[in-house]
């Protein structure tokens, strides 16, 4: 039984789609994601705003990524493996602030893992990223095609 589900799995994400779709709920996800963590940092959740700022540009990058294949994004979470799907350049710059963004999308089984992550988590560090995080998405937002 596994293994027919993973097969119709695998048939459903390499049919083509209606792009168009797909990339509108993957910008208005990603726009709400970046309102909500503005609306955290307000919030002094220092910590769950640096998520969302992941969120914002996992988001934003995955509708790219359709665009540029027109089949559904990858099942990913690295902002710098999916910017590699995208079709769009990056500076060095831009490349190494994913790699650091990514970081913020915490999976980590142990609490003490979580807790490295939280001690960084100061009002200076997220308001740093909130704000590379406003580029890269501003910037990223302007590298679909006008419609």
């Amino acid at each position: 039984m596994f293994c027919c589900r993973f097969f119709v799995i695998i048939k459903i994400m390499t049919e083509k789609i209606n792009a168009k779709t797909v990339i509108a709920y993957w910008r208005k996800s990603a726009q709400l994601n970046f309102e909500t963590a503005e609306f955290l940092f307000k919030g002094k959740k220092y910590r769950d705003c640096l998520f969302f700022c992941h969120l914002t540009l996992e988001k934003t990058l995955k509708g790219l990524a359709v665009q540029h294949t027109k089949t559904h994004a990858p099942h990913v979470h690295s902002l710098d493996a999916l910017s590699l799907k995208t079709g769009v350049v990056f500076s060095a710059e831009q490349t190494n602030n994913l790699k650091i963004i990514s970081t913020f999308d915490i999976r980590a089984r142990y609490d003490n893992e979580k807790m490295d992550f939280y001690k960084k988590c100061t009002e200076e560090y997220a308001q740093k990223y909130l704000a590379i995080t406003q580029k890269l998405y501003l910037w990223l937002t302007e590298q679909y095609p006008k419609e």
